[in-house]
């Protein structure tokens, strides 16, 4: 079973910047899809942003979209997720998860994901 570890969260002002790590166990990193979900309180988990095994390919949602950029780098079994021009209603828990699947394009939906990381918060105060 793959571990997923997060870190980078933290408590900053609206308009900062943060970027999130996420380190993978194991040897088969490169094999599978990776995302970046969220979850605040009384909320339920969505989707922030996915990469595809390769790193060809991204998907974002919509309140990320052009402010989150998702990469990863395999030589580290890394995924990162920069997130700029935070925003209170970016708070949240964030969480890292790899796709059940190998060799797959990546997919937004939870259950497509099997493994998930602890979670690191982030607080965007106003």
């Amino acid at each position: 079973q793959v571990q997923l570890v997060e870190s980078g969260g933290g408590l900053v002002k609206a308009g900062d910047s943060l970027r999130l790590s996420c380190a993978a166990s194991g040897r088969t990193f490169s094999a599978y899809a990776m995302g970046w979900f969220r979850q605040a309180p009384g909320k339920e988990r969505e989707f922030v942003a996915g990469i595809n095994w390769s790193g060809g390919n991204t998907k974002y949602a919509d309140s990320a979209r052009g402010r989150f950029s998702i990469s990863r780098d395999n030589a580290k079994n890394t995924v990162y997720l920069q997130m700029n021009f935070l925003k209170p209603a970016d708070t949240a828990i964030y969480y890292c998860a790899r796709e059940t699947a190998k060799w797959i394009d990546v997919t937004t939906a939870p259950s497509d994901f099997d493994s998930w990381g602890q979670g690191t918060q982030v607080t965007v105060s106003s």
